[in-house]
């Protein structure tokens, strides 16, 4: 790896650019070429992955994919961040920019369609801290060629995204997640790395996508149970449930014929479990079965 950039590149390109980064598009630039060369490595691209980068900004971790992934697509909602990228990539990156497709788009709104050939298989991104979930869950549903990712995120989201049943920070996300993909804590990074400093360190987080838990419910009916667990997560899941279920007996009806106690929390259920419920579910509850 070649070109990459340092703390002089980013504050000479910010400068030309006329760029100040934002808290509105969550943006922390990293300056720290080995904090990416970290990033590509854990990320384990194979030569035929294609690469996709949400809120490459200046380009810090996109030059350091050029020379590994097969092509890289890279995701930018910065019309000004957007358009200098491609510049940027051949002033550092070489031939390997070739490799490099801009798509000046919300991540949030980015289909399949949008991106084109080649497919992405990796998603590989430092992600705005106030979408960093979202995006994820986003691309999961939206990219099935997605086969695997690391994104870095806050550290208290990657926590979140990480943890299992019975810990004080599973909730949604961990849940929702864990419905698509096999995740695991990949490392923390310190804020010294990022221009401007954020007041939080960042997390790694590593996953592999994998087959649905249930083939029989649809992603949408566990989701609206899920959703309506954690809603009220100090309350047991009859009564948390009696609004998606129309009832609180029509809820307990159905987390017995789902082998779940009525009595327990949304905290203490696997993907699995919650799948079941919504298999269970009384006709006409959200989601659809």
């Amino acid at each position: 790896m070649t070109g990459l950039l340092g703390p002089a590149e980013i504050r000479e390109l910010a400068a030309r650019l006329g760029v100040t980064p934002t808290k509105k598009l969550g943006q922390n630039f990293v300056h720290d070429p080995n904090t990416v060369r970290r990033i590509v490595t854990t990320a384990g691209l194979a030569p035929d992955d294609v690469a996709l980068e949400v809120g490459p900004g200046l380009g810090s971790l996109t030059l350091a994919l050029l020379p590994v992934a097969a092509h890289v697509h890279a995701v930018e909602l910065d019309p000004a961040l957007a358009a200098a990228l491609p510049e940027t990539a051949a002033r550092f990156a070489g031939p390997d920019a070739a490799r490099l497709t801009v798509h000046p788009a919300d991540a949030l709104r980015i289909t399949a369609a949008d991106l084109g050939e080649p497919a992405p298989t990796a998603l590989v991104a430092n992600l705005p801290y106030n979408v960093a979930v979202p995006v994820v869950l986003h691309l999961l549903a939206e990219l099935p060629t997605l086969r695997h990712g690391l994104v870095m995120v806050q550290k208290e989201v990657a926590d979140r995204l990480v943890a299992g049943p019975g810990s004080k920070v599973y909730g949604v996300p961990s849940v929702k997640l864990a419905w698509y993909a096999r995740a695991r804590a990949a490392g923390k990074v310190p804020p010294n790395v990022f221009w401007p400093v954020p007041n939080v360190d960042s997390g790694l987080v590593a996953f592999t996508r994998r087959e649905p838990p249930r083939a029989d419910v649809r992603r949408q009916a566990v989701f609206a149970v899920v959703d309506a667990a954690f809603a009220q997560r100090r309350k047991t899941l009859r009564a948390a449930l009696a609004g998606w279920a129309g009832g609180a007996d029509r809820a307990a009806a159905a987390l017995t014929a789902a082998g779940v106690d009525p009595g327990a929390r949304g905290e203490s259920l696997t993907v699995e479990q919650f799948a079941a419920v919504a298999a269970s579910a009384p006709t006409g509850t959200p989601g659809g079965q």
